[in-house]
């Protein structure tokens, strides 16, 4: 697959516009641009439908090595991977061309599926389809943080079942009438992926239907949140990483003249970045081990996928907090991009499902409690 030598040209044109996007809040058409030439779009999907054929591990690898460059550009890139994977579970005649398209970066794909109604629990969307005939339902739904919005070419949608006490998908294209971005993004990190909200009014919703109706809480549950979970976890290590290694050469190379010494010379210093180097081998190590379990599942593979975002998102918030603290004041004026880092990484946390809600749910599993 030769992984690293797609990477390289997205690496490039990620780091060169990463400050611009984030000081000006812009969508990196630039990086998503290379993304698409580079096939890196169609890294997990089949090959038969043009994909490369990757797994879990390839996904942490580029997506955490995205993240360390941009982490607006990270999060749209596995946004995407999110949607295709979510269709590549139940393809359907209808959407024939959709995985083929979004393999090979014709087609950038995103999710949405967070409302208003029902916060962070992104699985129980409170808008629900409306039967207009025989097996035809229209889709009325308001959607928030909705990635690459007005950006995408594909979103794949949530939206109650209009029979059962259940969840539909679907996979609208850009241009189906009925879709519209309905705000303006502003966020204190991620600045550059364009999380607004749309509206969507879809007619005779049917034919962009993924999966049998009433079936998407399971693709939900078995496909969505594997992949995403583990994704985000990857956009983790990456800004966790971007963040050590900025604040390791930061404090090795400034230096405090009055004493003729480096930053780092400082016990103090030393045992932060020595803290913060050992929590990223740490997390590093249980995200690999998660990407492992979904590869190959097991019987723990459950709690992995319930407790590799967590983790992550928590060491990064360790991590980006520690490089702000040692690199004092040359964090905090940007120049060193440490600001960056720090405020990409809360993101993650509260990005649904939020840590705080898979710890709950790692615990229920763990003492035998269902989970919904």
């Amino acid at each position: 697959m030769e992984l690293q030598s797609r990477l390289d040209p997205v690496l490039a044109v990620a780091r060169e516009s990463a400050r611009q996007v984030d000081a000006e809040g812009i969508f990196p058409a630039d990086s998503v641009a290379a993304l698409r030439e580079s096939g890196l779009l169609g890294l997990t999907l089949p090959r038969e439908v043009g994909g490369l054929g990757g797994g879990p591990q390839e996904l942490v690898e580029a997506v955490s090595s995205v993240a360390a460059a941009c982490g607006s550009t990270a999060m749209i890139y596995l946004m995407h991977v999110s949607a295709a994977m979510t269709v590549a579970a139940a393809p359907s005649p209808e959407l024939a061309d959709v995985l083929p398209d979004l393999a090979t970066g014709r087609s950038l794909g995103t999710l949405a599926f967070s409302e208003a109604g029902s916060r962070s629990h992104f699985w129980a969307p409170v808008s629900k389809a409306q039967h207009t005939g025989p097996g035809e339902v229209r889709v009325t739904a308001k959607k928030s943080w909705v990635t690459s919005a007005g950006h995408a070419d594909t979103y794949v949608t949530s939206t109650g079942n209009a029979d059962e006490d259940t969840v539909d998908l679907f996979a609208f294209p850009a241009d189906t009438p009925g879709l519209a971005v309905a705000g303006q993004w502003h966020g204190m990190g991620l600045r550059g992926n364009a999380s607004s909200p749309m509206t969507f009014e879809v007619e005779d919703a049917s034919r962009y239907r993924v999966g049998p109706p009433g079936g998407g809480f399971e693709i939900l549950l078995g496909t969505v949140m594997p992949w995403f979970n583990l994704g985000n976890a990857a956009v983790s290590i990456g800004l966790s990483a971007a963040a050590s290694g900025a604040a390791t050469r930061h404090t090795s190379a400034a230096r405090m003249e009055h004493l003729d010494q480096s930053l780092s010379a400082l016990p103090t210093i030393r045992a932060q970045l020595a803290k913060m180097s050992i929590d990223l081998a740490a997390t590093r190590a249980y995200v690999a081990q998660a990407a492992g379990r979904i590869a190959e599942p097991s019987d723990d593979t459950v709690l992995h996928v319930l407790g590799v975002k967590a983790a992550a998102n928590d060491a990064a918030l360790r991590i980006t907090d520690a490089a702000m603290r040692v690199c004092g004041g040359a964090a905090f004026s940007e120049h060193l991009q440490i600001d960056r880092y720090f405020r990409d990484a809360r993101a993650g946390h509260v990005m649904a499902p939020t840590a705080d809600v898979l710890y709950d749910f790692y615990g229920k599993a763990i003492t035998g409690q269902a989970l919904f």
